[in-house]
């Protein structure tokens, strides 16, 4: 993977559509949440992994970080809680894929936009499709990946245009305001922080795929940097435009973006537009899920060569030379969370759990992530080392702050959203199934120190 490639795979990773209708609907406030978020979150992310990842320039990335800073445990740990963020993460990525592909039947797609069976049997096929292309390789899903970074790109450049155009000739649909710019501070309204914050990880994701990139303490740098401009402008822009388009209150999380953009589409007489900005977001979620599919299971890839996993996670395929089983296995339990997640609720409840769920188990890992950098700082630097700007104690306050903040995005997943009918079954779920998934890892790696003892 060259330059192009690694920051189409950064772009694929880190921006979502999904996270702008989650946003917008907080108001205006959200551009100063979105830039609070970038400052205390997501720039300390990048100086975390543009470090750690030239200390340790092997494949597997946060894996091999927490690994050598805390020992094996914690190194199992972190790829276990990250590689299993993906098996709930997965379904609610495709869950807002068949969601938007609904706008593409018209009227007939409506009538399925709460309909269990359509959005199992969707994200089943987009999950075999996305497993398929990376069993086959990364010089085929490659591909996948970049046309999916493009037509994540070309909706959001819609909709940006649209609500320009609407902002000049009618006017905003949401008033902005001094006062509707301050972030309230009562509890119901910052759950959503942390959905916030999740939607500006993904910063690490191609250090699972060290021995894959060409050159990469000269090309990762270059392609994070600039993706990250990228994202975090798109996703303020975004935010921006879809409040231009409908008002705060009118704005549903899984279909937010479409609605606005047929809004604008269908104001100025051009639906057509809808109709494609309908087909890239669905290729751009199908994208997405391949991206990640290629990232995440390298990780049990490379925690299967350690033994720590059955020695099957370590299995390669003759030909394609793919880590097939781990892929397979990851789709597999995929489509479980599938089912798992449409028991005894419907899709908004099924998907809001999925989703408090991949933030919990994704940021157990930034927690062992930025308390590395902090050990690293004992640790004298090699050469190509590329170094927080201002040295070890600058680093040490980066990293803090990272630490502080995914701790709270933590523990703000566990509440549940305000239009939840039933709170303490939500609450339950999120709870009990990210427990037990934690909990099965640590019995694995305990299993294994046993066996080799």
């Amino acid at each position: 993977m060259g330059f192009r490639d690694l920051l189409l795979f950064y772009v694929a990773t880190g921006f979502s559509l999904r996270w702008i209708a989650t946003a917008s609907a907080a108001g205006p406030s959200a551009i100063v949440i979105w830039l609070l978020a970038c400052v205390g979150f997501y720039v300390p992310l990048v100086l975390t992994v543009l470090e750690l990842s030239s200390r340790y320039p092997n494949e597997g990335g946060v894996y091999v970080w927490a690994k050598e800073s805390f020992g094996g445990f914690a190194g199992f740990l972190t790829a276990w809680t990250y590689w299993t963020s993906n098996l709930p993460y997965f379904p609610s990525l495709l869950y807002f894929t068949a969601a938007n592909a609904l706008f593409l039947a018209g009227a007939h797609g409506s009538a399925l936009a709460n309909e269990p069976t359509y959005f199992v049997l969707a994200s089943c096929a987009g999950l075999a499709l996305a497993a398929g292309l990376n069993v086959r390789g990364l010089d085929i899903a490659k591909w996948l990946h970049n046309v999916g970074a493009v037509a994540l790109w070309v909706p959001a450049v819609i909709l940006i245009v649209l609500a320009g155009v609407a902002l000049v000739r009618v006017g905003s649909a949401t008033p902005f305001t001094l006062t509707s710019l301050v972030p309230s501070t009562h509890l119901k309204d910052i759950v959503f922080w942390s959905t916030i914050a999740f939607s500006l990880s993904g910063a690490e994701s191609a250090s699972m795929l060290g021995d894959e990139i060409d050159r990469p303490r000269r090309n990762m740098p270059r392609a994070l940097l600039t993706a990250g401009a990228l994202i975090t402008s798109a996703y303020i822009l975004a935010t921006i435009a879809i409040m231009i388009a409908l008002p705060t209150g009118r704005v549903p999380e899984i279909q937010g973006v479409m609605l606005a953009i047929q809004s604008l589409a269908g104001h100025f007489g051009v639906s057509i537009i809808a109709v494609l900005a309908a087909v890239l977001v669905v290729l751009s979620g199908i994208g997405q899920t391949g991206a990640w599919f290629a990232a995440s299971a390298r990780l049990p890839f490379v925690a299967g060569l350690d033994r720590y996993l059955p020695p099957a996670f370590a299995r390669v395929h003759p030909r394609w030379h793919t880590p097939y089983v781990a892929l397979l296995v990851q789709a597999a339990i995929s489509v479980v969370f599938i089912l798992l997640s449409q028991a005894g609720t419907g899709v908004k409840g099924a998907n809001d759990v999925l989703v408090s769920m991949s933030i919990i188990a994704y940021f157990i890992p930034y927690l062992f992530m930025f308390a590395a950098l902090i050990k690293a700082q004992r640790v004298p630097a090699g050469p190509g080392v590329m170094r927080v700007p201002g040295g070890p104690r600058v680093a040490r306050v980066v990293a803090s702050v990272g630490l502080v903040v995914t701790a709270v995005a933590i523990f703000l997943s566990l509440l549940p959203a305000a239009d939840e009918a039933n709170k303490p079954l939500a609450v339950t779920k999120i709870v009990g199934l990210s427990a037990l998934l934690v909990g099965i890892g640590a019995a694995l790696y305990w299993n294994a120190v046993r066996r080799r003892r």
